[in-house]
């Protein structure tokens, strides 16, 4: 049976006629895994589309266990091979101030979501959304974090955020899927 979702509905960015692009940030616990991965995916395809004045994508993470330095080597690996180069990026800490930097901030995980809400300033909580909230084709409710297991989780964690950036590129940019 096919999963048909229904994908969230963004009033905030319907009309996005801002200076700038629409800016997303992707969230996760260390900014050494997960959410570089999904930096890393969505600024491709952004750039495959032909929308890099129109989407910016960066990443941070809930804690700063890692701040400044590059993504996981594992992650860094597998995405390469997808043909996503991560090498550039470094972890930086989650601030308050993300929540008016950027239109929307995309959490991994349940965690993530309970250490990035109190962070959001009173009415920005629209903005603060869970990365699988734009899954297609996968039936995932987390991204989950492969640091502590194997090569197939970099793998699992690869497919969710490929399916969730796909499925949100469609809706921040509608017009993407007659391109494909």
């Amino acid at each position: 049976m096919h999963h048909t979702p229904s994908l969230p509905v963004l009033p905030h960015l319907a009309d996005h006629t801002g200076p700038g692009p629409v800016r997303i940030l992707m969230v996760c616990m260390g900014n050494i895994c997960r959410s570089p991965t999904a930096h890393g995916a969505l600024e491709k395809m952004v750039a495959d589309a032909g929308l890099t004045r129109r989407i910016a994508v960066d990443s941070a993470g809930t804690h700063g266990y890692h701040v400044g330095e590059p993504p996981d080597a594992r992650a860094q690996q597998h995405a390469a091979r997808r043909g996503y180069d991560l090498s550039a990026q470094r972890a930086r800490h989650l601030v308050a101030r993300d929540f008016e930097a950027f239109d929307l901030v995309l959490v991994m995980d349940a965690a993530n979501e309970a250490h990035a809400r109190p962070l959001c300033p009173p009415g920005l909580h629209h903005r603060l959304r869970r990365l699988t909230d734009f899954c297609t084709n996968v039936q995932a409710h987390e991204v989950p974090d492969p640091y502590y297991g194997g090569t197939a989780g970099f793998e699992q964690v690869l497919d969710i955020v490929e399916d969730a950036c796909r499925g949100l590129l469609g809706v921040v940019a509608p017009e993407t899927g007659r391109r494909a």
